[in-house]
Protein backbone atom coordinates (compact mmCIF):
# COMPACT_ATOMS: atom_id res chain seq x y z
CA UNK A 1 0.00 0.00 0.00
CA UNK A 2 1.35 3.70 -0.93
CA UNK A 3 1.64 5.46 1.78
CA UNK A 4 1.35 8.67 -0.51
CA UNK A 5 0.68 11.51 2.71
CA UNK A 6 3.52 11.45 4.72
CA UNK A 7 3.58 11.30 8.27
CA UNK A 8 1.26 13.62 10.82
CA UNK A 9 2.88 14.83 14.62
CA UNK A 10 -0.52 14.99 16.23
CA UNK A 11 0.79 16.82 18.84
CA UNK A 12 3.82 19.28 19.41
CA UNK A 13 4.85 22.52 21.71
CA UNK A 14 6.80 24.56 18.42
CA UNK A 15 6.20 27.99 20.59
CA UNK A 16 8.21 26.05 23.82
CA UNK A 17 11.28 28.55 24.49
CA UNK A 18 13.11 25.56 23.33
CA UNK A 19 12.75 26.05 20.02
CA UNK A 20 12.93 29.82 19.72
CA UNK A 21 16.71 29.98 18.60
CA UNK A 22 16.44 27.03 15.67
CA UNK A 23 12.69 26.90 14.55
CA UNK A 24 13.95 27.27 11.36
CA UNK A 25 16.36 24.02 11.43
CA UNK A 26 13.22 22.28 13.46
CA UNK A 27 10.89 22.41 11.08
CA UNK A 28 13.48 22.27 7.77
CA UNK A 29 14.40 18.23 10.06
CA UNK A 30 10.81 17.57 9.91
CA UNK A 31 9.70 18.01 6.64
CA UNK A 32 13.15 16.23 5.26
CA UNK A 33 11.92 13.14 7.65
CA UNK A 34 8.83 12.77 6.00
CA UNK A 35 6.23 15.17 7.92
CA UNK A 36 3.46 16.68 6.42
CA UNK A 37 1.88 18.42 9.15
CA UNK A 38 2.79 18.96 12.61
CA UNK A 39 -0.16 19.77 15.26
CA UNK A 40 1.42 22.38 17.58
CA UNK A 41 -0.63 22.81 20.47
CA UNK A 42 -0.76 25.61 23.45
CA UNK A 43 -0.83 25.15 27.27
CA UNK A 44 -1.61 29.15 28.10
CA UNK A 45 -3.38 32.19 26.27
CA UNK A 46 0.26 33.72 26.51
CA UNK A 47 1.83 31.42 23.66
CA UNK A 48 -1.56 31.70 21.82
CA UNK A 49 -0.35 34.76 19.71
CA UNK A 50 2.73 32.71 18.96
CA UNK A 51 1.50 29.56 17.61
CA UNK A 52 -1.03 31.44 15.27
CA UNK A 53 2.03 33.49 13.94
CA UNK A 54 3.88 29.91 13.79
CA UNK A 55 1.31 28.49 11.71
CA UNK A 56 1.02 31.76 9.24
CA UNK A 57 4.77 31.90 8.28
CA UNK A 58 4.99 27.86 7.93
CA UNK A 59 1.21 27.71 6.59
CA UNK A 60 0.22 24.28 5.51
CA UNK A 61 2.72 22.68 7.50
CA UNK A 62 2.32 23.82 11.31
CA UNK A 63 -1.62 23.34 12.24
CA UNK A 64 -2.34 25.35 15.19
CA UNK A 65 -4.53 24.24 18.32
CA UNK A 66 -5.71 26.55 21.37
CA UNK A 67 -6.91 25.90 24.32
CA UNK A 68 -6.16 26.23 28.48
CA UNK A 69 -3.85 22.93 29.70
CA UNK A 70 -5.34 21.85 32.90
CA UNK A 71 -1.94 22.48 34.64
CA UNK A 72 -0.55 26.44 34.20
CA UNK A 73 2.41 28.07 35.00
CA UNK A 74 3.29 30.91 37.92
CA UNK A 75 7.09 30.61 37.21
CA UNK A 76 9.44 28.42 35.36
CA UNK A 77 9.95 26.26 38.75
CA UNK A 78 6.25 26.97 40.16
CA UNK A 79 2.91 25.50 38.38
CA UNK A 80 -0.62 25.40 39.48
CA UNK A 81 -3.93 23.81 38.46
CA UNK A 82 -5.59 25.93 35.91
CA UNK A 83 -8.80 27.96 36.58
CA UNK A 84 -12.02 29.63 35.23
CA UNK A 85 -10.26 32.95 35.27
CA UNK A 86 -7.50 31.13 33.09
CA UNK A 87 -10.23 30.14 30.79
CA UNK A 88 -12.19 33.24 30.56
CA UNK A 89 -9.07 35.04 28.99
CA UNK A 90 -8.78 32.48 26.34
CA UNK A 91 -11.86 32.33 25.12
CA UNK A 92 -12.22 35.47 23.19
CA UNK A 93 -9.29 34.33 21.62
CA UNK A 94 -10.13 31.21 20.70
CA UNK A 95 -13.58 32.74 19.40
CA UNK A 96 -11.21 35.22 17.28
CA UNK A 97 -9.32 32.68 15.89
CA UNK A 98 -11.76 29.89 15.30
CA UNK A 99 -11.59 29.65 11.39
CA UNK A 100 -7.46 28.92 11.30
CA UNK A 101 -7.74 26.46 14.22
CA UNK A 102 -7.18 22.57 13.57
CA UNK A 103 -8.46 21.39 16.81
CA UNK A 104 -9.05 22.74 21.08
CA UNK A 105 -5.94 21.86 22.54
CA UNK A 106 -4.61 21.40 24.92
CA UNK A 107 -7.30 20.87 27.17
CA UNK A 108 -7.79 17.90 29.46
CA UNK A 109 -7.64 16.64 33.20
CA UNK A 110 -4.22 16.56 35.57
CA UNK A 111 -4.22 14.81 38.99
CA UNK A 112 -1.21 14.68 39.77
CA UNK A 113 -0.66 15.89 43.75
CA UNK A 114 1.26 18.63 43.04
CA UNK A 115 -0.80 20.30 40.94
CA UNK A 116 -4.46 19.47 41.97
CA UNK A 117 -4.46 17.80 45.70
CA UNK A 118 -7.67 19.07 46.96
CA UNK A 119 -10.99 18.23 45.59
CA UNK A 120 -11.81 22.12 44.91
CA UNK A 121 -8.68 22.32 42.44
CA UNK A 122 -9.98 19.03 40.69
CA UNK A 123 -13.65 20.05 40.04
CA UNK A 124 -12.58 23.58 39.02
CA UNK A 125 -10.51 21.70 36.21
CA UNK A 126 -13.31 19.37 35.25
CA UNK A 127 -15.28 22.73 34.81
CA UNK A 128 -12.19 24.49 32.56
CA UNK A 129 -12.48 21.09 30.09
CA UNK A 130 -16.16 20.90 30.07
CA UNK A 131 -16.76 24.49 28.92
CA UNK A 132 -13.58 23.60 26.40
CA UNK A 133 -15.67 20.83 25.14
CA UNK A 134 -18.41 22.67 24.97
CA UNK A 135 -16.79 24.90 22.82
CA UNK A 136 -15.17 22.62 20.76
CA UNK A 137 -18.85 21.36 19.88
CA UNK A 138 -20.09 24.23 18.94
CA UNK A 139 -16.98 24.97 16.65
CA UNK A 140 -16.63 21.72 15.56
CA UNK A 141 -13.37 20.96 16.24
CA UNK A 142 -11.35 18.03 18.05
CA UNK A 143 -9.86 18.44 20.86
CA UNK A 144 -6.22 17.71 21.64
CA UNK A 145 -6.54 16.32 25.45
CA UNK A 146 -3.68 16.00 28.11
CA UNK A 147 -4.60 13.17 30.79
CA UNK A 148 -1.94 12.62 33.53
CA UNK A 149 -2.84 10.36 36.61
CA UNK A 150 -6.47 11.36 35.26
CA UNK A 151 -7.03 8.78 32.66
CA UNK A 152 -10.39 7.11 33.90
CA UNK A 153 -11.60 10.87 35.23
CA UNK A 154 -10.64 12.30 31.87
CA UNK A 155 -12.40 9.52 29.39
CA UNK A 156 -15.45 9.33 31.93
CA UNK A 157 -16.01 13.05 31.45
CA UNK A 158 -15.38 13.14 27.36
CA UNK A 159 -18.15 10.81 27.35
CA UNK A 160 -20.62 12.24 29.21
CA UNK A 161 -19.92 15.71 27.80
CA UNK A 162 -20.87 14.03 24.26
CA UNK A 163 -17.25 14.73 23.01
CA UNK A 164 -16.57 12.78 19.99
CA UNK A 165 -13.56 13.68 17.80
CA UNK A 166 -10.75 12.93 20.43
CA UNK A 167 -7.26 12.33 20.48
CA UNK A 168 -5.68 11.21 24.12
CA UNK A 169 -2.24 12.15 24.21
CA UNK A 170 0.70 10.50 25.89
CA UNK A 171 -1.95 8.69 27.77
CA UNK A 172 -0.09 7.33 31.35
CA UNK A 173 -2.89 5.01 32.50
CA UNK A 174 -3.87 1.33 31.82
CA UNK A 175 -5.07 -0.44 28.54
CA UNK A 176 -8.23 -1.44 29.54
CA UNK A 177 -8.57 2.04 31.08
CA UNK A 178 -7.54 3.33 27.40
CA UNK A 179 -9.98 0.69 25.75
CA UNK A 180 -12.80 2.52 27.08
CA UNK A 181 -12.00 5.13 25.10
CA UNK A 182 -11.54 3.11 21.86
CA UNK A 183 -15.08 1.92 22.75
CA UNK A 184 -16.04 5.96 22.99
CA UNK A 185 -13.80 6.37 18.96
CA UNK A 186 -11.46 8.36 20.69
CA UNK A 187 -7.81 8.20 19.02
CA UNK A 188 -4.36 7.34 21.17
CA UNK A 189 -1.08 9.41 20.22
CA UNK A 190 2.10 7.61 20.93
CA UNK A 191 5.30 9.56 21.34
CA UNK A 192 8.96 8.37 20.80
CA UNK A 193 9.36 8.41 24.83
CA UNK A 194 7.80 4.61 24.12
CA UNK A 195 10.98 2.97 23.81
CA UNK A 196 11.97 3.94 27.46
CA UNK A 197 8.19 3.12 28.58
CA UNK A 198 6.84 -0.32 29.96
CA UNK A 199 3.37 1.43 30.22
CA UNK A 200 3.33 2.77 26.72
CA UNK A 201 4.92 -0.32 25.59
CA UNK A 202 1.66 -1.85 26.56
CA UNK A 203 -1.09 0.27 25.60
CA UNK A 204 0.26 -0.06 22.15
CA UNK A 205 0.06 -4.02 22.50
CA UNK A 206 -3.43 -3.70 23.24
CA UNK A 207 -4.86 -0.85 21.43
CA UNK A 208 -6.03 -1.49 18.11
CA UNK A 209 -4.13 0.17 15.33
CA UNK A 210 -7.02 2.24 14.00
CA UNK A 211 -7.00 4.05 17.03
CA UNK A 212 -3.23 4.96 16.93
CA UNK A 213 -1.77 8.87 15.97
CA UNK A 214 1.86 9.68 16.23
CA UNK A 215 3.34 12.23 18.45
CA UNK A 216 6.32 13.60 19.87
CA UNK A 217 4.93 16.25 22.34
CA UNK A 218 8.21 18.10 21.52
CA UNK A 219 10.39 19.35 23.35
CA UNK A 220 9.47 16.48 26.01
CA UNK A 221 8.53 12.89 25.90
CA UNK A 222 11.53 12.49 23.59
CA UNK A 223 13.68 9.02 22.98
CA UNK A 224 16.17 9.95 25.75
CA UNK A 225 15.34 11.72 29.14
CA UNK A 226 16.49 15.02 29.46
CA UNK A 227 17.10 15.95 26.11
CA UNK A 228 14.86 18.27 23.76
CA UNK A 229 12.88 16.20 21.41
CA UNK A 230 12.08 17.33 18.09
CA UNK A 231 9.23 16.16 15.28
CA UNK A 232 11.80 14.39 13.63
CA UNK A 233 11.60 11.69 15.74
CA UNK A 234 8.52 10.78 15.39
CA UNK A 235 9.62 8.07 13.33
CA UNK A 236 10.69 6.47 16.42
CA UNK A 237 7.45 6.17 17.64
CA UNK A 238 6.15 4.07 14.11
CA UNK A 239 9.00 1.84 14.39
CA UNK A 240 8.51 0.76 17.98
CA UNK A 241 4.50 0.23 17.51
CA UNK A 242 5.57 -2.16 14.36
CA UNK A 243 7.96 -3.95 16.18
CA UNK A 244 5.47 -4.60 19.42
CA UNK A 245 2.56 -5.45 17.08
CA UNK A 246 4.95 -7.48 14.57
CA UNK A 247 3.79 -5.43 11.69
CA UNK A 248 5.70 -3.38 8.70
CA UNK A 249 6.36 -0.14 9.52
CA UNK A 250 4.81 1.10 6.23
CA UNK A 251 1.19 -0.20 7.57
CA UNK A 252 1.80 1.90 10.78
CA UNK A 253 2.93 4.98 8.73
CA UNK A 254 -0.18 4.37 6.29
CA UNK A 255 -2.70 3.96 9.51
CA UNK A 256 -1.68 6.39 11.61
CA UNK A 257 -1.34 9.06 9.08
CA UNK A 258 -4.98 8.21 7.82
CA UNK A 259 -6.39 7.99 11.75
CA UNK A 260 -5.11 11.40 11.68
CA UNK A 261 -6.90 12.71 8.84
CA UNK A 262 -10.35 11.17 9.89
CA UNK A 263 -9.54 13.00 13.39
CA UNK A 264 -8.72 16.23 12.05
CA UNK A 265 -11.42 16.41 9.41
CA UNK A 266 -9.85 20.34 8.46
CA UNK A 267 -6.24 18.81 7.96
CA UNK A 268 -6.60 17.57 4.21
CA UNK A 269 -7.92 20.80 3.26
CA UNK A 270 -5.01 22.86 5.27
CA UNK A 271 -2.39 21.16 3.97
CA UNK A 272 -0.45 21.97 1.41
CA UNK A 273 -0.36 19.94 -1.90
Amino acid sequence: MEHAWGLVDCHCHLSAPEFDHDIEEVLKSAKDANIVALVAVAEHTEEFEKIIQLSERFSGFVMPCLGVHPVQDVSSKEQRSATLEDLAAALPLIEHYKDKLLAVGEVGLDFTPRIACTEDQREEQRQVLIRQIELAKRLDLPLNVHSRSAGRPTINLLKQQGAEKVLLHAFDGKPSVAMEGVKAGYYFSIPPSIIRSGQKQKLVKQLPLDCLCLETDSPALGPEKQVRNEPKNISISAEFIAKVKGIPVETVLTATTQNALKLFPRLQHFLVK
